[in-house]
């Protein structure tokens, strides 16, 4: 699992980037947290790079950065 800290605020733009990040054959699964202070991104897989994932909602108009804690194969 990789943990991102995000500039997503609401819902719909969460609903927006869930199916972008789903295509991703990498990830089995994303979940948001909004209501966390960092609005933090969950990404379970097994072999993608967090730079992808914070190119990609860059590419959306949204800042991403990784969390310190990386945990892999969980």
């Amino acid at each position: 699992m990789i943990i991102f800290k995000t500039s997503v605020d609401t819902p719909i733009q969460a609903g927006r980037l869930k199916p972008l990040l789903n295509a991703m054959p990498p990830i089995t699964e994303c979940s948001f947290d909004l209501e966390d202070c960092d609005r933090i991104l969950r990404i379970v897989t097994k072999d993608l790079q967090p730079q992808v994932i914070c190119q990609l909602l860059e590419t959306q108009g949204f800042n991403c950065e990784p969390m310190e804690t990386f945990v892999y194969d969980l």
